[in-house]
This record gives structure tokens, C-alpha cells and sequence, in this order.
């Protein structure tokens, strides 16, 4: 056996958990603790999706057990896959996306709780310093060159938080949230958290438009629970990680957010949200960012059900402004998956390493389609394989780059 699948072997050996003591939930009502506060159990409920908030009605599947007074919850995901990128600049690759939760809550007075958070990724060990082909992917940087039409690989410490809660009383709560790193209140739940992309083992093309601030290196949020409705302000540090991923970089403060979310109903989550990042690619340039989405989701009974998210984000730097739009789907019935990504970005020539007219962008668009199955379940883990196909449309002036409509497409084994 190789040394990244011993490695992989040992990790989920160590994270398993008795079934005497733990068990496998599938909606987020059943991962409450046991208080009558409905503001509470939405606070619970987003645990798997960090700061995002979520609808009641999305689907993730946990572990969740009591020791003493602490509730603890373990959740993760693990793709082994081959992906062929197609095109003149696709390449292939063997990689293994990865990530890791656990988050422990207690009450610590009357009306007061507690919850520490941590999320681990194995990406720098088994994909690499330079990521994951991801045709028309950018953003970050690898020895110093930008990152392009490659996935960059998230930090080892992805996120280690603590969010102190306060009831006032019954749908009104005042939240603290702490993290080095962690989550700033901007943009939607992140793509790695999302119900209708859990089956798809890419980012979205769009991220450093929309959700790239999921792991920010000094995060402060303070925020207010009224009702169905959610409001947060932030001060966090807007760069992006460095190239060392396994190390803490150094926390700033320098940039800031708000986001107002709403869940007018148990299958529906809105949001939307306004930051000023400072620097965040490292290259001189600021940036404000809006987000705005849907997240929509239905359990018709206990093995059907339908998941979606519609998200628009948005850029503005020098003077230029760029908007990126994304669409998934998953719909669920018995041990299959069926899925689906659309996305359409404006991206600088410059963000493609094109170095002609560089402020100049394009749009681009790729639809994913796939289909995903479950082949085993041993105790809290479940096996699932799937395929997937990519189309990317590109204007004119990128086709002698790319070449036309290039087709990408990869296998893959999943580990919930």
C-alpha cells in the first residue's frame, strides 16, 4: 500500500468512533441539543457548514455523541480520484481533495454556551504544494508564480475557533466568534459544505470571487440572532494564506465584512454580505467583494431528497469590476446521486496568465454534470463512487489558448 493510503488509513482510524456511543444523522433537527431555544438549534445546525448559515432542512451527514456535559460532533470527506483535464493547457493528475471537522459545545452559565471548532485538511500532503489541475481555475500563487488552471491546496489548519452564545430569550441571541484561523462573515457556506455540491470533488471556478475567505488568519465576529433572521460584522484578515500550509500565518486585522442571512422557512437560507478585503492576493491590490445567494433544500422522505444553491459574487479592484455566477443541484434518491454545477465568471486575462491586454476580461462558463452511488457503509463511514463530466464554452480570443470547448472528466471514490 502506498504511503499516502496508509496515511489515509491511519487518519480515519483515529477519528472512528464507537457505534455504542455514536450515530449517523442525516438532518440537521436531529443534531440539536436538548434545549427548547429554536435560535440554539440554528446555531447547532450550521456546525457543519462553520459560520454559513444553511436551511433546516439540508442534509449532512455526522457523528454526534455526548461526553459529560459537551455535545461533540465529527464530520469529513475524503475524494481519491483521477481527473483529466482537457484542452491545450488541461493536464491529469491522481489527487485526494480532503477535509476534517469536529466541534465540541457545551453550557457553560444560564442561557450562555460554549462551542470550539476545528477543521483540518490534508491537501498539502496528498495533492501538493501546487494543487489540482482545475482548467480555468485561479488564484493564490506556488514558489511565487500565480496559480493558474490549478486548485490551490487549503491549509492544514483550516480553521480553530471558539463562538461564545448568549439568550436573551427565545429567538433572540447575541454570538462572539474567535478564530485563528477561521471564517469571516462574508459571502455563503462555503463550496466544501454545501448540500448540492457535496458530490463534486472541484472547487468552483468562481471561489476567489465568492467564498476564498473561508480560512482567514485572525477572525472577529460579533453578530445578532432575531428570529429567522441573522446578522454579523466582522474584522478579519483579508490576505490569503501563504504557500507554507502547514504553518499559522500572522494575524491581522485589517479588513472587514457584513452579512445579513434569513431563513423565511425550513428549506430555504438567504444571504447576502459586503467586504473589503486588504490585499488578499498578495499583490499590492484591494478588493471589495458582495455576495448574494439562494440555498434551497427538500427531504421528500427518507431516501429522497433535492438540494440547490444559487450564488452570485462579485470583485471590484482598480477600477474593475467582475461578476461571477454559479448554479448546483444534487438530487438524492436512494443510494444514488445525481448532480450538477453552471458556472459563469468574468475573469481578467491576467487571472488566466495572459499577458495581452491584460485588463481586459473574459467570460467563461463550465457545466459538470454526474452521478454519484453508495458501495458500502462500515459504521460511521459510507463509501460512494462516482464520474463526472466538465464542458468549458470560451469566447473567441481564449479558443488558440485553450483550444475549443475543451471536455474534462474524472473518476472517483468518495469517503463520508
Amino acid at each position: 500500500m502506498s504511503p499516502k493510503l496508509l496515511l489515509i488509513a491511519f487518519f480515519f482510524s483515529h477519528i472512528s468512533v464507537s457505534q455504542d456511543t455514536m450515530s449517523h444523522h442525516n438532518h440537521p433537527e436531529h443534531r440539536m441539543v436538548a434545549d427548547s431555544n429554536k435560535s440554539q438549534q440554528q446555531i447547532i445546525s450550521g456546525d457543519s457548514s462553520r459560520t454559513g448559515r444553511q436551511s433546516h432542512k439540508s442534509t449532512t451527514g455526522m457523528t454526534m455523541t455526548h461526553s459529560g456535559d459537551w455535545m461533540i460532533m465529527a464530520h469529513g470527506n475524503i475524494f481519491v480520484r483521477y481527473t483529466s483535464q482537457g484542452g491545450k493547457r488541461g493536464s491529469d493528475q491522481v489527487s485526494i481533495p480532503n477535509w476534517f471537522m469536529a466541534s465540541a459545545r457545551r453550557e457553560i452559565f444560564e442561557n450562555q454556551s460554549i462551542t470550539f471548532r476545528g477543521m483540518l485538511s490534508l491537501d498539502r500532503l496528498l495533492i501538493g504544494g501546487n494543487g489540482y489541475p482545475l482548467l480555468l481555475q485561479s488564484g493564490e500563487t506556488w514558489n511565487g508564480k500565480p496559480l493558474v488552471d490549478r486548485q490551490h491546496p487549503h491549509d492544514l489548519f483550516a480553521e480553530v475557533s471558539s463562538t461564545y452564545q448568549y439568550s436573551f430569550d427565545e429567538g433572540k441571541d447575541a454570538i462572539i466568534y474567535l478564530a485563528y484561523p477561521g471564517e469571516p462573515a462574508i459571502g455563503p457556506t462555503a463550496f466544501m459544505h454545501r448540500p448540492a455540491a457535496q458530490f463534486n470533488p472541484d472547487a468552483p471556478i468562481g471561489h476567489h470571487w465568492q467564498d476564498a475567505t473561508h480560512i482567514s488568519f485572525g477572525v472577529a465576529t460579533a453578530g445578532f440572532i432575531i428570529g429567522p433572521m441573522k446578522l454579523e460584522g466582522s474584522v478579519f484578515n483579508g490576505r490569503e494564506p501563504d504557500e507554507n500550509r502547514y504553518n499559522f500565518d500572522t494575524p491581522r486585522f485589517d479588513s472587514y465584512s457584513g452579512r445579513v442571512s434569513y431563513n423565511p422557512g425550513e428549506e430555504i437560507s438567504l444571504q447576502m454580505s459586503y467586504g473589503f478585503l486588504r490585499n488578499p492576493e498578495g499583490h499590492g491590490d484591494d478588493v471589495n467583494r458582495v455576495s448574494a445567494s439562494v440555498m434551497y433544500s427538500k427531504v421528500i422522505d427518507e431516501s429522497e431528497s433535492v438540494h440547490a444553491t444559487a450564488l452570485f459574487g462579485q470583485n471590484s479592484e482598480h477600477h474593475v469590476t467582475l461578476h461571477s455566477y454559479l448554479l448546483e443541484l444534487a438530487y438524492i434518491i436512494g443510494d444514488v446521486g445525481l448532480y450538477g454545477r453552471h458556472e459563469s465568471i468574468e475573469k481578467l486575462r491576467s487571472d488566466l496568465s495572459i499577458m495581452i491586454d491584460t485588463q481586459r476580461s473574459e467570460l467563461v462558463h463550465q457545466i459538470t454534470a454526474g452521478i454519484n452511488t453508495r458501495i458500502a457503509s462500515y459504521g460511521n463511514h459510507t463509501l460512494r463512487a462516482g464520474v463526472q463530466g466538465t464542458l468549458s464554452v470560451l469566447s473567441t480570443f481564449l479558443e488558440p489558448f485553450y483550444g475549443k470547448n475543451p471536455v474534462s472528466y474524472q473518476m472517483y471514490l468518495q469517503l463520508q
